[in-house]
C-alpha cells in the first residue's frame, strides 16, 4: 500500500510546539494549499490541511517558520479518532509530516513580516531581471554597468571573464 502526501503552501498560524509527558516534541499547523481551479468568479479556493510534526524536526520547524512561511511537506495521511469532553466521538484526519523544505528566502519571509502580507523581495522592488544573457550564443554579460551590483553579488562567476568549463562526464544525464 501507498501512502504518501506532498503539499506546498503557506501555514495559516503560528505553528503550536508542545511536549508530551514522555518528553517527545510535538508541533501541529494548518496549511493552506491553493486549488489549481478558480470558481465562475475567477476566485481560486484554498484547501486548509491540518499537519502534525514529531521530534526534533518539530522543534526545528518551529523555530524557521511562522504564519505565512512557504512550506513544502511531505508525508503520510493518518486518521484517528478520540472521545471529546461531552462523550462524542471526534474523528481526525491529518498529515503527519516526515520532511520539510522552507521555500522562501529568510529576506522575503522578514519583508512579508514588515508589510504585512506576503510581497516577494526581488532585491531592488524593481521588476526583476529575468534575462543576465547576451544574445549572441548564450554568454555571460560582463558588463557591470549592465549589471544589479545585488546580481553580481549573488553570482560567484559575475565579471570573473573566465568561461566554464563542463565535461560530459560532469553531467547528471
Amino acid at each position: 500500500m501507498i501512502n504518501r502526501v506532498v503539499l506546498v503552501g503557506r501555514l495559516t498560524r503560528d505553528p503550536e510546539l508542545r511536549t508530551t509527558g514522555s518528553g517527545i516534541s510535538v508541533a501541529t499547523f494548518t496549511l493552506a494549499v491553493d486549488r489549481q481551479f478558480t470558481n465562475s468568479q475567477g476566485e481560486r479556493g484554498a484547501d486548509f490541511i491540518s499537519c502534525v510534526i514529531w521530534r526534533k524536526s518539530a522543534e526545528n520547524f518551529c523555530n524557521f517558520t511562522s504564519k505565512g512561511s512557504l512550506v513544502g511537506v511531505d508525508g503520510r495521511i493518518q486518521t484517528r479518532s478520540y472521545d471529546n469532553k461531552d462523550g462524542q466521538r471526534v474523528y481526525v484526519t491529518e498529515v503527519v509530516v516526515d520532511n520539510f523544505a522552507l521555500l522562501e528566502s529568510r529576506k522575503d519571509r522578514e519583508a512579508r513580516g514588515q508589510n504585512g502580507g506576503y510581497t516577494p523581495n526581488n532585491g531592488n522592488n524593481s521588476t526583476p531581471s529575468t534575462n543576465n544573457f547576451q544574445n549572441n550564443g548564450g554568454s555571460q554579460n560582463n558588463n557591470p554597468q549592465d549589471n544589479n551590483n545585488q546580481n553580481n553579488a549573488q553570482d560567484p562567476f559575475a565579471g570573473s571573464g573566465d568561461t566554464i568549463d563542463i565535461s560530459d562526464d560532469d553531467l547528471p544525464f
